[in-house]
């Protein structure tokens, strides 16, 4: 069967170091640090005290004021990434089939500030008093729902749950759908807005996170020997996506090409990866077999990068079994040095750092690389952003529950493959 060509048009995005493209990305080429201490709720009896939190976010800049009280801030989140998404796409929603345009979208947690909200209500209360808005604002479809009313979509609306690998999986599925024909257009991303006493209480005990209170911007330092854990973040990022067809006939922008995509299951533990990054390597595996090309190919690898001890060191033994010595040869750097993880939003947020790093022909940096590790020992752009021409890159998303994904992305030509 023919396949579509799939590319990216259109980007929006709400992060810890900056509110839309233009301001993410500056930050990530400047290797800035969005991890601060917490200040939306009291957390003097947590080990854990910092997080990379949204600031300056007002959701009446993007909806009607009485609609945004009735969203979770997960669901403003995604609504205000997916209009920014819109926006710098072009695409006139008036002027195109919105019955084939379609919203896929990840989440994690969902509506988990709500859930809390509404359980102190309840408590201390009652429940007649519980909001008649509680379920619809708190439910992990929300967001994709709400994005769909917004603007009017009518395709397919999907919300994928998959943990930390959610908005990889739903870039990947959007482009799968986008593939086979079902639709002309897809906003697909991640949202999470879990930063709340409840869910930090949760990662806090699991012994995930960082304790690396005292310097909140070097606590998060994935793939340096002294890494201690992850460090909490919320926000979203949203891709418009498009068949080449629909894209060229109303003579867009176009970002990059995604030309593959493959996600496993490790069948191993609810949070620890499969030992020797067994997944990992076969998602990467059947990404590149999907896309079409050889490991010598890729150049820069978007990693999922931690900053736990398993992942990063899973993961490194993973890239160097699917590269073999290419791997040595190629650049691999974590947002979540300065970003923080955005659970099932940080997928999503990765790949848009991808495709601006083959857009702008700059990689983002590890930052707070600085001490090595014998058994993370490939070429992690520490510390500083690096130019660099990138045809093909990956970007890695694994989650608890053993999922991972793995997206390929390539700067665009017009005479690659079928249009």
């Amino acid at each position: 069967m023919k396949k579509n060509r799939v590319v990216i048009t259109g980007i929006g995005i709400i992060s810890p170091v900056g509110i839309g493209k233009n301001k993410f990305w500056e930050a990530l080429v400047e290797g800035k640090s969005g991890i601060t201490k917490i200040t939306r709720f009291d957390v003097r009896d947590y080990p854990t005290k910092i997080a990379g939190e949204v600031k300056d976010f007002s959701p009446f800049d993007y909806i009607d004021k009485k609609e945004a009280r009735r969203m979770d801030r997960f669901a403003q989140f995604a609504v205000a990434a997916g209009k920014m998404a819109v926006e710098d796409s072009g695409l006139d929603l008036e002027k195109i089939d919105k019955d084939r345009v379609g919203v896929i979208l990840g989440t994690g947690i969902g509506g988990t500030e709500t859930f809390e909200e509404q359980h102190r209500v309840l408590l201390n209360k009652g429940p007649n008093r519980v909001s008649p808005f509680f379920i619809p604002m708190m439910i992990g479809n929300m967001g994709a729902g709400q994005i769909s009313i917004q603007l009017g979509l009518k395709g397919t609306n999907i919300t994928i749950v998959n943990a930390c690998a959610s908005g990889a999986i739903a870039v990947g599925e959007a482009f799968r759908t986008l593939q086979r024909g079902d639709a002309d257009v897809i906003l697909s991303g991640g949202s999470e807005a879990a930063l709340t006493p409840m869910s930090l209480a949760g990662f806090c005990t699991m012994k995930a996170m960082t304790t690396h209170n005292e310097e909140p911007q070097k606590a998060s330092r994935p793939f340096d020997a002294k890494r201690d854990g992850f460090v909490l973040s919320e926000g979203a990022g949203i891709v418009v996506m498009e068949t080449l067809n629909h894209a060229l006939s109303r003579g867009a922008r176009i970002y990059a090409e995604v030309i593959g995509y493959g996600c496993t299951a490790d069948a191993y533990h609810i949070t620890a990866p499969a030992p020797d990054g067994e997944g990992a390597v076969k998602a990467m595996q059947k990404a590149l077999d999907d896309a079409g090309i050889e490991p010598k190919d890729v150049e820069y690898i978007n990693a999922h990068g931690t900053s736990t001890q398993l992942n990063d060191k899973y993961e490194t033994l993973a890239i160097k079994k699917v590269f073999g010595d290419h791997a040595y040869s190629l650049a691999v750097s974590s947002n979540k040095s300065m970003i923080g993880h955005l659970l099932g939003a940080a997928g999503a947020v990765e790949i848009i750092a991808t495709v601006l790093t083959i857009y702008e022909g700059i990689i983002p940096p590890t930052i707070n690389y600085e001490n090595p590790d014998p058994e993370c020992d490939l070429d992690y752009v520490p510390n500083k952003s690096r130019r660099a021409s990138v045809n093909a890159a990956l970007s890695n998303s694994l989650g608890f529950g053993g999922h991972n994904a793995t997206v390929v992305v390539q700067r665009f030509k017009s005479n690659g493959g079928e249009n």
